[in-house]
């Protein structure tokens, strides 16, 4: 197996197993389920692989494989590998088999479609982040719109359809203005390189020698597809209804991989390729992540379902992501790729915790618990600790980005001021209120529904699931420097890039 082909066969092993899966008969339903497990842990292994091989001291980007594809028009088959895309790559291929093995129960209906469907996703989530042609980025930031839109449509609850029109409808609009901007960008590729092209390597420098007003625009319809992917306020009616309406594989998939798409295209595209209109924007963008982080915090605050209480928390969550991805400092950088990283994890988990109490009582009403702590213990003690890592707790991965990001937005020369630092410390505060407060009322107390005395706790299959995140929710809390060195070196070149000054050579 050659070095340079392995993110194509890690891109195109679940594509594989996915058309595989079209001779097998549907009744099958375990083997189904077996073989997309399989293919699944195998792109994981081949990820494992990359990692093994990957060298954190260079900061450019590896295992690079490119082959022309579209030649009259210089597109190419063009995929590489950062620190960035490494961490995200690695989250897309752990979290997938994950998310699998937790819809082995919830999932009796057409589970050879949604096993094909889940596939999908992870070829269209893997090429995002390993994509470094804008037109093949595109082709995956769209084709990935597809499996989800059926995930929650067929699998979802009862406004199902609406929720997966609407999720189809705020992302299509984003991408087609983005799909415009490649076109310009392409175009005016020209003045620098002499000849259209979407190579990302050669547009570096192409878009830092745009003019500022060009660079507005452009910068603008990149940010504003990534913005609704994330989602940034006010751009985020669409994550409630998603996250609500789908099915628990769908919830975890969609928190854990999907939203970071937007906060990835943001620090891959928007801030190399258009570095000064990155900076002019930086202080309104971080305005908004602050206020994002408020309202989405206060708004979890008085949810009565579960499940639309962690829904909110994303906007709060990621909201800290985008206010690091702005401050542009060495520390916030780090800790708004390792927030990505953990917020996957940490609400990845409270999802599928949420999915697991509601396979038994087939609510997710706050008021309708009570008491589990007796009935469910192992159940009980799972969904603190995941609440806490949540909520960022010492000792757990979500401390060590909310700190690195606060500290780095303290530090910024380009907000000038402590004020963002502040205003965001206090969504660390109303984090510890609603979940806490929702732990309190669905663990302790009494019993309200004698339905509930007879839960059974968690079996094997959903203890192994929330162990294997545990162990990495424990591991980025105690010594985060395993994964913060991957990213080290990767995210001092995007600062690189966007304060190197280019001469003109565009003209006005």
């Amino acid at each position: 197996m050659e070095t340079n082909q392995l993110l194509s066969y890690i891109l195109f092993t679940p594509l594989l197993g996915a058309l595989l899966l079209l001779v097998f008969q549907r009744e099958n339903e375990n083997e189904i389920r077996i073989f997309g497990l399989s293919i699944s842990v195998i792109t994981f292994g081949l990820t494992l692989m990359v990692l093994s091989k990957f060298d954190s001291i260079n900061p450019g980007f590896q295992f690079v494989h490119k082959v022309p594809w579209i030649t009259n028009l210089n597109i190419s088959y063009h995929v590489g590998i950062d620190g960035l895309s490494l961490l995200l790559l690695l989250l897309t291929t752990f979290i997938t088999p994950l998310t699998l093995l937790s819809s082995w129960k919830a999932i009796n209906k057409k589970v050879k479609e949604f096993t094909f469907f889940m596939l999908l996703l992870e070829v269209g989530m893997i090429g995002v982040f390993v994509s470094l042609d804008l037109f093949l980025f595109y082709v995956f930031w769209e084709a990935m719109l597809i499996p989800m839109y059926f995930i929650i449509g067929i699998w979802g609850g009862e406004r199902r359809i609406y929720a997966s029109v609407k999720f189809f409808l705020f992302t299509m609009t984003g991408s087609l203005i983005m799909l415009v901007a490649i076109i310009w960008l392409g175009v005016s590729a020209g003045g620098v390189v002499g000849h259209f092209t979407t190579d990302l390597v050669e547009l570096y420098s192409v878009g830092p020698a745009l003019a500022k007003n060009f660079q507005n625009w452009l910068f603008l319809a990149f940010a504003l597809s990534f913005a609704i992917k994330i989602p940034l306020f006010p751009l985020h009616t669409w994550l409630p209804d998603a996250h609500v309406e789908a099915p628990t594989a769908g919830s975890i998939i969609l928190a854990a991989v999907l939203l970071k798409m937007g906060t990835y295209g943001l620090i891959r595209f928007c801030l190399p390729l258009f570095p000064e209109a990155a900076i002019t924007f930086a202080p309104f963008l971080s305005v908004l992540a602050v206020i994002g982080i408020i309202y989405g915090a206060l708004v979890a605050m008085v949810q009565k379902d579960m499940k639309k209480l962690v829904a909110y928390s994303s906007v709060s969550h990621l909201g800290f992501v985008v206010l690091g991805i702005f401050a542009m400092t060495q520390e916030s950088m780090q800790g708004a790729i390792i927030q990505m990283v953990n917020h996957g994890l940490s609400t990845g988990a409270l999802f599928f915790l949420v999915g697991v109490i509601y396979e038994r009582s087939h609510t997710r009403e706050i008021s309708d618990y009570g008491g589990l702590a007796k009935i469910v213990p192992v159940y009980s003690a799972a969904l603190l600790i995941a609440s806490l890592s949540s909520i960022g707790l010492p000792g757990l991965n979500g401390f060590i980005g909310e700190f690195l990001i606060l500290l780095g937005a303290f530090k910024s020369p380009l907000l000038n001021t402590w004020g963002f630092t502040v205003f965001a410390a206090t969504g660390v505060i109303f984090s510890a209120v609603y979940l806490l407060w929702m732990y309190q009322r669905v663990i302790f107390g009494v019993v309200k529904n004698p339905k509930m005395e007879h839960l059974p706790d968690m079996n094997k299959r959903e203890i192994f699931i929330f162990a294997s995140l545990l162990i990495f929710i424990v591991w980025i809390g105690v010594y985060p420097n395993t994964f913060l060195k991957i990213s080290d070196r990767s995210t001092a070149r995007v600062l690189i890039q966007v304060n190197t000054p280019v001469p003109r050579e565009i003209p006005k």
